[in-house]
C-alpha cells in the first residue's frame, strides 16, 4: 500500500509540473513549472508527515525507564547487532551464499535505476530539451507503474519455478538489457528500456526481499537481519555507483560505463547457482 500511495503521489506531482495551469498555478510557462515542483516538495513533506502518524501511534512505545540516561553504548548497539548477523551467517551456508548474490546484483540494479535519468538526458537522441524534460517524466512514471506488474508477475513464476532460479533469470535479463543499452539512441528505445527496467526492477526487489526472509533462521530477531540485508544494499549502491562514475570518467562514455554493470549481473547469477536447493 505504501508503494502505491507513492505511485499517486508522484502521478500528481508530475502532471502538477507539466500541466501547472490545470492546478491553478500562474506565471509563465517556466516560472508555473518552477513554483509547482516547489509545491511538489512540500507536498512530499505532508504527505510522509500525515501518513508517518500512523506509525508512530501503533509501533510500540519502546521499554527505555522513565529517567533513565542515554549512553554511547545507544550509538554502538546497531553495529553490535549487525556483528553479530554476521557471526550467525558462518552457521547459514544458504543464507550466506545468498546475501553474497544479493549484494552483487544490487550493485548493478541500484545503479542503472540512479543512472537511468542521466543516461536519457546525455545519451539520447532528444528533439528538443521540452522533449528530453517530458521523456524523462513519463519514463519515471513508466517505470514506477510497470513495476508493480512486474513483482506481481514475478511472484507468480517463483511460485512455479522456485525463488532462486526465478532471480537468475532476472538477473540474465539485467545482464542482455545493460548489454543492449549500448545501442539506445531514439526516444522510443528508451520508452522500451524504462519499460524493461520497471518489470525486473519490481520483480527482482519484491523477491530479493521476500527469498531473503525465507532464508532465515528461526529467530525472534528478525529485525537484525533484515537492517544487515539493507546495510549490504546501501553498500552496494555506493560500490555500484563509485565503478560507474570512474568508467564514466576514464571512457567518457555512460554506455560503456553501463554495459560494465552487466559484470555484476553475471557474477550475481554465478553466486545464486551456488545456493543450495532446499
Amino acid at each position: 500500500m505504501g508503494y502505491i500511495g507513492s505511485v499517486i503521489l508522484l502521478v500528481i506531482n508530475l502532471a502538477m509540473i507539466m500541466k501547472p495551469k490545470l492546478f491553478g498555478i500562474s506565471g509563465t510557462d517556466g516560472e508555473a513549472a518552477m513554483k509547482a515542483m516547489r509545491y511538489s516538495f512540500i507536498m512530499v513533506g505532508v504527505w510522509w508527515i500525515l501518513f508517518s502518524q500512523y506509525t508512530y501511534y501503533y509501533l510500540p512505545k519502546g521499554n527505555n525507564k522513565a529517567g533513565e540516561k542515554l549512553t554511547k553504548s545507544v550509538v554502538f548497539n546497531g553495529f553490535k547487532e549487525l556483528k553479530k548477523v554476521w557471526i550467525l551467517l558462518n552457521e547459514n551456508i544458504p543464507l550466506r551464499r545468498y546475501l553474497g548474490g544479493f549484494f552483487v546484483s544490487s550493485m548493478g540494479v541500484q545503479t542503472v535505476m540512479l543512472v537511468a535519468t542521466y543516461f536519457g538526458a546525455q545519451e539520447i537522441q532528444w528533439s528538443s530539451k521540452e522533449e528530453s524534460t517530458i521523456g524523462l517524466i513519463i519514463c519515471i512514471l513508466l517505470i514506477q507503474l510497470v513495476a508493480v506488474i512486474g513483482a506481481v508477475l514475478t511472484s507468480r513464476v517463483s511460485a512455479k519455478f522456485g525463488n532462486i532460479p526465478t532471480l537468475i533469470f532476472i538477473n540474465s535479463i539485467w545482464a542482455v538489457f545493460c548489454g543492449l543499452a549500448f545501442f539506445i539512441t531514439l526516444p522510443m528505445h528508451f520508452y522500451i528500456m524504462a519499460t524493461v527496467v520497471g518489470f525486473v526492477m519490481g520483480g527482482i526487489q519484491s523477491l530479493s526481499r521476500s527469498t531473503y526472509s525465507k532464508l532465515l533462521p528461526e529467530t525472534d530477531d528478525t529485525t537484525s537481519f533484515f537492517s544487515f540485508y539493507d546495510v549490504a544494499e546501501k553498500i552496494g549502491i555506493v560500490i555500484g555507483m563509485c565503478v560507474y562514475g570512474i568508467i564514466d570518467q576514464i571512457t567518457g562514455s555512460p554506455r560503456l560505463a553501463i554495459v560494465i554493470l552487466a559484470v555484476f549481473f553475471v557474477i550475481s547469477i554465478l553466486l545464486l547457482r551456488r545456493v543450495p536447493r532446499k
